[in-house]
């Protein structure tokens, strides 16, 4: 039940914020979306998972390199304002869904966004581990963590248990989260993430 409660209060705060959730946060969201695209590639094929996805920010920086995107979130009213960002293009669709009981079979996407998501979970352990079944092995997964609720340590540690190989962690400064690009391998890994800049907690 208490899970359920902080799901509750998570969803109806982005119902209650969604007309100005852009006005609020577009600056912080660009610059996070444009610092984990430096650090993937892409390609013509891929189908794209966007779990939270919000007002659908990411969708003009990606839709037109990818087959299709599917944006998912737990707020109806932040989704009928991604819908009209969805209008411009012809590949994406918009489901209503909990991030922890995903409808999507095993292994159906190529990569997976995770963007402002991890510190409105009320376990984010388990939004991991369902993030991993839904997408395919060595899929990529982007995934960032607010630093007011995870130090860099508790979040590459969230990565690992999760069962992700850590490609890049970016703790910009100038960011709110940190920034991580991971693959989905079949075995964990305690492999030391490459550091792109050193972190202010360090």
């Amino acid at each position: 039940m208490a899970e359920w409660k902080k799901k509750r209060q998570t969803m109806l705060h982005y119902d209650q914020s969604a007309k100005v959730y852009d006005t609020q946060y577009y600056e912080e969201q660009e610059a996070k979306i444009k610092t984990a695209l430096t650090d993937i590639t892409l390609e013509k094929e891929n189908m794209v998972l966007d779990i939270g996805c919000g007002t659908g920010l990411l969708f003009p920086h990606i839709a037109e390199r990818v087959k299709l995107i599917v944006g998912l979130d737990i707020s109806a009213t932040l989704l009928k304002e991604a819908k009209k960002r969805a209008k411009e293009y012809s590949d994406i669709a918009l489901i209503r869904a909990d991030a922890d009981s995903m409808p999507f079979p095993n292994e159906t996407f190529d990569t997976a966004f995770a963007l402002t998501l991890l510190q409105n979970t009320p376990n984010p352990l388990q939004t991991m581990n369902e993030m991993k079944r839904v997408t395919k092995q060595n899929a990529k997964i982007i995934a960032t963590g607010l630093k007011k609720a995870f130090s860099q340590k508790e979040f590459t540690t969230l990565l690992r248990k999760a069962g992700l190989d850590i490609k890049t962690v970016r703790p910009d400064e100038n960011l709110k989260e940190h920034i991580a690009v991971c693959t989905k391998s079949p075995k964990k890994t305690l492999k030391e993430p490459k550091r792109l800049c050193n972190s202010p907690e360090e």
